[in-house]
């Protein structure tokens, strides 16, 4: 409980109104009709008469007497204060934006009411809320809880009290936390705690805390009682620091519960045991009475601006005054505009209270200090740094910046404040000699790209020139940019800033239409391709649109004639990426995909290097067999033959075209390709290519083993004659070996479709192995059966195609063949345990295959331990039959099963199993046998060559070796074949023909590090070349000999190519002796630089021309001469470059240089954007232009080099330029002049404020006090004034 005299605005009425019964009148002082100002008395005069005061006062008193209800307003207003130490966002640069903004529209939008915020000179945020009264408590208790920092304090009463806090359904706690907007939790019925949580501001957690304890002492068995007390007189009661009530409380043990300050109300209330309540009552009546017999009240004006140091921090100004005086204080509201403190006590206590009053009004002073706005940042500092120092030094003064005003005002102790006064005021002092500003105009569509990607563009500006620029944002539309900053930093950002601004009214920005699908290619690997035409078109500025987007426009911005050029460019490369997109599909035999590929990707890599096409392989787990080749149509089709021609070297392709009219294309390909797709595996996976469509061609190419394509010509020519009217030519034309082209002629014929239905795990019965049961269908029926395939939806559906009566013939016979599938029967067949094993491992492989074969069928073994070799087949008749047959031969096989040795010297068993084990694997599938590896030995020192004995020891594994024969392989080299004997025999001798032989080539020692290449890649490109194995001898050894290991077959061509390659080698060899010749020229130093060139342009091209290294003597090293340039290459090449050099330094011996006093103001308009202007005129009068650098001593001496008539011509030139561009700069500055804005005018004198003479704080101390009993000096209410006291009101 707070003593604290802050009163609300009605209660501060009702205290006005008690002081006398009659009107009151405020004096006022016209300060333009005195010059002088006035005194204490004349300011503060004494109260009239009574009668005067009761005459004056019955008017009124007759209008208002009679009390007429007042109509309460449907929209009320509310003014909410929170001081800048409770505010949650106190960021003063972000007023009225950010995230304090968004909070205030939010709870506009939830609760319909109005806000309106303003900002203090304390910095503390005044709310006013307009709207009906239950959207202001809504949005106030929104306020408080978002924007005000939110303190917490519990308060206990007995836990049955707690449910009349909470009231019907939550009513009664709903309303209490909206009056005095807080959060108020309550502990739940299974909690022991009696403590409630109040969350919210410091006053409203007073009010609730209030309203808590009143509802629990009403609840409460023992005695309450309530005792009207007048508002005013409570801080007696509580005492200074309640500390009165506080030792009431606790002799008495009574709770007594004093309003606080913002709750108007005047009773108090006591509850406790009702002997020590009747006591407790009984002493505050004492006070009470004594205290309005006693006291009397004094009212006095104090600027509505001083009442905060009053008041002093959290209330403890008015607790010190009353503690020392015994007199309170009532200070009106903060939202109430008037400005008279009431001072109540006794009466000889007033006089030293008000003095103390007005000590703490006047204790603290405001200032100011002129200061432009536009530096107002730089004296704050970065994140506050500057003022931090002086607040630091001084932290109970306020200093306050406000947005457009040339001022920066001061609060606090008048020693602090003229101490920070005299800081800020050599802070402004220093920045506005060294500090300056200017305002250019440019047009708000620019500024962005002023800025520039991510503020690329100004930051630069920023940190070379050392300014500050402020372009203002979007949302203001204004065309003035701010710089400020040192003087010469703001004119040269000033200059570079126009220069970009005038740029970019010449720029043309101009849409190009290229297809999306070639972005990301022109953009390339990292943004490699178009990081180079970028700097190719430096200042043209290229934008891709989002891949989202899918959008075809590329804008390009920049100059007219870049813009047009970087079209141009552009245009040119997406021609030709259109050209190179070209694509088109080639089916490959998929067994046949890796001799295309070539060991390490070697055949593969050459078509693609020569065709200069992309060529893409499906994957190795893919059942696709189409390579797709891109590029130019030209190039495409010569990759394609050399596939082609790979494949028909490898087996014997044969290649028929057929002509059938496009027209019947379509039909014969079928739905998603299913009917074609259905011919081709049928005749054994042959290729069949139908031209493009909207070709006209009628031309059908059949590829493939020469068997399967003439099968598969006869089906398609069967299904073309069925499909559609026409007839087979009498001749067929021979077009190549292994090619012809058939004709047609109309014939009357129709074709027919019926689809059927049956189980996909049926479909591979009703094929039968390799095709067998359907191709029997088909050839007694003549009709053509296809079924779905992985990709189509329906893999119930079986389609027949052909004529009708052939349909319905082949319809019948499947339809009898799944009925007898849906048919189960069960059955079993007798396996000898010993085989069951190889039926069940794998999880079952050979078992799943079986029933995929075979409709489905389940067969089931014994389970492993039991001796029973009873086999159990669950499924269709003839499936169970089909898979009984099946599994008797697969007995056959493993009881007709062999186990024969191989024996291959371990050293040569990675070379046999070849990459990833591929030999191996291809060869277990050709002869249907299994093949196992020996482990490797331990001791790889002895697994090349047999054991050795020494001293009667076995060099090997150290086993006693007396019954092992010498000549016998060792068990790591022996490889383990099983299979049929037949099948094993001939694994054997394809095994046998993989192991590598070893040759040797002499090959000079010189050579070798050149034959292995750059960390082996030389030697390993040949060794996947010819698929051998290259051994070069280590260095130490200093040999001649390589040895090849490899399969014969490949040995001839390996040591061939390394003879080549060494043939090669020793030719470059001699080539290198004769490109090493050096010849050394003398060329003065000074002329270095120009030979090298810009960039080393000039150097290259001798260098590039002449096909020679030249060489530049180092600076850094004091030993070598300084005039030496050292060529190398050939002879001849070498003495044309030095004619080369010398020519040019022939030149520039006859070159003058001359300076030309050129104004500096317009170097800039000269030098152009990018020094592209300068280049210009030194490309044409071919001369050398050196302007002075920043800080030069004469900024106006421009150098000019070149032969004499160039220089003077070149001096012509740019000295007509200075005049033409000078009188330009002379207009724009005489035009600035009138552009700048006026000087601000001399800062009025600050107001004095509100000045009266004769005041009792002025007084010295030998002045005589107040005398407190003189009735002239301190008047009783209604008592009589002397006639010489002067009429309250205004003088005349």
């Amino acid at each position: 409980m707070s003593s604290v005299a802050v009163l609300t605005q009605e209660s501060f009425a009702e205290h006005r109104s008690g002081l006398v019964p009659q009107q009151i009148k405020v004096a006022t002082l016209n300060s333009e009709e005195e010059s002088d100002p006035p005194t204490y008395k004349d300011a503060f005069p004494p109260l009239p008469e009574k009668a005067a005061c009761l005459e004056s006062a019955q008017e009124p008193a007759g209008a208002w007497g009679n009390k007429i209800r007042p109509i309460k307003a449907s929209v009320i207003t509310q003014v909410f204060h929170v001081p800048l130490e409770e505010r949650k966002y106190k960021d003063m640069n972000q007023f009225g934006e950010g995230e304090q903004a968004k909070i205030c529209l939010e709870i506009m939008q939830r609760t319909g009411a109005h806000l309106e915020l303003s900002l203090a000179k304390d910095q503390g945020l005044s709310i006013m809320v307009s709207g009906k009264l239950d959207a202001v408590m809504k949005a106030r208790k929104d306020i408080v809880a978002r924007l005000q920092t939110q303190a917490s304090a519990t308060v206990a009463i007995p836990k049955e009290h707690h449910r009349f806090v909470i009231g019907k359904n939550g009513e009664k706690l709903q309303d209490l936390e909206l009056k005095t907007a807080t959060k108020i939790q309550i502990p739940r019925p299974d909690d022991a705690s009696n403590q409630i949580r109040i969350t919210g501001t410091k006053e409203g957690i007073e009010k609730a805390r209030h309203e808590v304890l009143l509802i629990s002492a009403e609840q409460d068995k023992r005695a309450v009682e309530r005792l009207e007390v007048e508002k005013a007189f409570h801080p007696f009661i509580a005492g200074p620091y309640n500390r009165l009530v506080g030792e009431i409380m606790q002799e008495t043990g009574t709770r007594i519960n004093i309003p606080p300050p913002s709750v108007n109300r005047t009773e108090i209330v006591f509850t406790g045991e009702k002997e020590q309540l009747a006591q407790a009552v009984a002493r505050i009546k004492k006070i009470y009475e004594e205290k309005k017999k006693k006291t009397t009240t004094i009212a006095v004006e104090v600027k509505k601006s001083q009442h905060k140091y009053v008041i002093g921090p959290k209330g403890n100004s008015l607790q010190e005054i009353l503690e020392r005086t015994g007199v309170s204080v009532e200070i009106p509201p903060s939202d109430s505009t008037s400005e008279t403190v009431i001072l109540r006590g006794e009466p000889e206590k007033l006089g030293q209270a008000l003095t103390e009053v007005y000590a703490k009004a006047n204790s603290f002073t405001v200032s100011s200090v002129s200061a432009p706005s536009w530096l107002h940042r730089f004296i704050i500092g970065k994140k506050g740094q500057n003022l931090a120092k002086i607040t630091q030094q001084m932290p109970k003064v306020h200093i306050e910046f406000t947005e457009g005003e040339d001022k920066i005002t001061l609060e606090g102790p008048t020693e602090d404040v003229n101490v920070a006064q005299e800081q800020i005021e050599a802070m402004v002092k220093d920045l506005v000699t060294r500090m300056d500003y200017v305002e250019i105009s440019v047009e708000h569509r620019f500024h962005r790209h002023l800025i520039g990607k991510s503020g690329a563009n100004i930051n630069r500006i920023k940190d070379q020139y050392k300014v500050s620029v402020r372009i203002p944002p979007d949302s203001e539309k204004s065309n003035l940019i701010r710089i400020e900053g040192d003087p010469q930093g703001v004119q040269q950002a000033k200059r570079e800033l126009l220069e970009l601004a005038s740029r970019m009214e010449n720029e043309r920005t101009r849409d190009l239409v290229i297809e999306q699908r070639f972005h990301r290619t022109i953009i390339g690997q990292k943004g490699e391709r178009v990081r180079e035409i970028r700097d190719k078109f430096p200042e043209v500025i290229i934008n891709f649109p989002d891949p989202a987007q899918k959008s075809d426009i590329v804008q390009l911005r920049g100059p007219k004639n870049e813009v047009e050029k970087c079209t141009k460019y552009m245009q040119k490369m997406v021609a030709d990426l259109v050209e190179n997109s070209y694509s088109i599909s080639v089916p490959i035999f998929k067994q046949f995909h890796k001799n295309i590929i070539g060991k390490g990707g070697a055949n593969i890599k050459k078509i693609r290097e020569e065709s200069n096409t992309k060529i893409d392989l499906p994957a190795e787990n893919s059942n696709s067999e189409t390579i797709i080749i891109t590029g130019k149509r030209a190039n495409c089709e010569a990759a394609r033959s050399r596939i082609l021609s790979i494949q028909k070297d490898l087996a014997n392709i044969a290649e028929v075209e057929v002509s059938i009219p496009a027209r019947l294309h379509n039909s014969l390909i079928g739905t998603k390709g299913r009917l074609i797709r259905s011919i081709m595996e049928e005749c054994g996976g042959v290729h069949i290519h139908f031209p493009v469509e909207g070709s006209g061609s009628d031309t059908v190419v059949i590829r493939g083993p020469a068997s399967d394509v003439e099968k598969a010509k006869k089906q398609l020519l069967h299904l073309a004659e069925e499909k559609a009217p026409f007839s087979p030519a009498q001749g067929t034309r021979q077009v190549a070996s292994g090619q012809c082209i058939c004709g047609w002629f109309p014939q009357q014929t129709k074709s027919f479709t019926v689809d059927i239905r049956a189980k996909p795990e049926y479909h591979k019965f009703l094929i039968g192995k390799g095709g067998g049961k359907i191709r029997k269908v088909r050839d007694s029926t003549g009709a053509r059966i296809i079924f779905p395939t992985a990709e189509d939806k329906d893999q119930d559906l079986i389609t027949i195609i052909g004529k009708e009566d052939a349909v319905r013939e082949a319809q019948k016979e499947l339809e009898a063949l799944i009925q007898n599938l849906d048919n189960v029967v069960e059955d079993c067949m007798l396996v000898d345990p010993r085989h069951h094993r190889h039926f069940v491992i794998r999880r079952g492989q050979v078992l799943r295959e079986i029933a995929e074969e075979y409709g489905g069928v389940m067969v089931s073994f014994p389970r492993s331990g039991t001796q029973s070799d009873k086999v159990t087949l669950k499924g269709a008749k003839d499936c169970v039959e089909a898979a009984k047959k099946r599994i008797q031969e697969i007995i056959e096989d493993l009881e007709a099963q062999v186990t024969i040795e191989c024996a291959i010297p371990q050293k040569f068993h990675r070379s046999v199993m070849g990459p990833k084990g591929s030999r191996i694997q291809q060869i277990t599938r050709d002869y249907n046998v299994q093949i196992k590896f020996p482990d490797r030995e331990e001791n790889p020192g002895h697994s090349v060559e047999p054991p050795v004995q020494e001293n009667g020891d076995d060099a090997g594994d150290g086993r006693d070796t007396k019954d092992i024969d010498p000549g016998s392989p060792r068990r790591c080299d022996i490889i383990i074949i099983s299979g049929r004997k037949e099948k094993c025999e001939a694994a054997k001798e394809a095994l046998e023909a993989l192991v590598p032989v070893t040759i040797e080539v002499e090959v000079p020692f010189d050579l070798h590090r050149y034959i292995i290449g750059q960390k082996g890649s030389g030697i390993r490109k040949m060794m996947d070349e010819f698929e051998v194995n290259i051994h070069v001898p280590a260095p130490e050894l200093q040999s001649d000999i390589i040895a090849i290991t490899g399969l014969a077959a490949n040995l001839d061509r390996a040591k061939a190519g390394l003879l080549e390659r060494v043939r090669e080698l020793q030719a470059e060899q001699e080539d290198r002796a004769l490109r090493s010749f050096k010849l050394s020229v003398t060329v003065d130093p000074k002329y270095h630089p120009k030979i090298i060139g810009r960039k080393g342009t000039v150097i290259t091209q001798i260098r590039l021309e002449h096909d020679v290294n030249i060489q530049f003597p180092d600076k850094d090293d004091g030993n070598q001469p300084q005039d030496q340039i050292t060529i190398t290459g050939y002879e001849k090449n070498t003495e044309a470059a030095r004619d080369a050099i010398l020519k040019i330094v022939g030149e520039l011996e006859q070159m003058v240089s001359e300076d030309v006093p050129l104004d500096h103001r317009v170097h800039a308009r000269i030098i152009g954007a990018r020094g592209k202007a300068i280049r210009k005129i030194m490309d044409e009068f071919k001369v050398d232009i050196r302007f002075p650098q920043s800080g030069a001593p004469d900024p106006n001496c421009v150098t000019v080099t070149g032969l004499p008539e160039n220089v003077e011509e070149a001096i012509d030139h740019i000295l007509n330029l200075e005049e033409e561009y000078l009188a330009d700069v002379v207009d724009s500055e005489a035009l600035q002049v009138y552009m700048k804005p006026p000087a601000h005018e001399e800062s009025k004198a600050p107001s004095k404020g509100f000045v009266v003479r004769d005041a009792p704080w002025t007084a010295s101390s030998s002045d005589k006090a107040p005398d407190m009993s003189s009735s002239e000096e301190f008047p009783s209410f209604g008592a009589q004034v002397a006639p010489k006291t002067l009429p309250w009101g205004p003088k005349r």
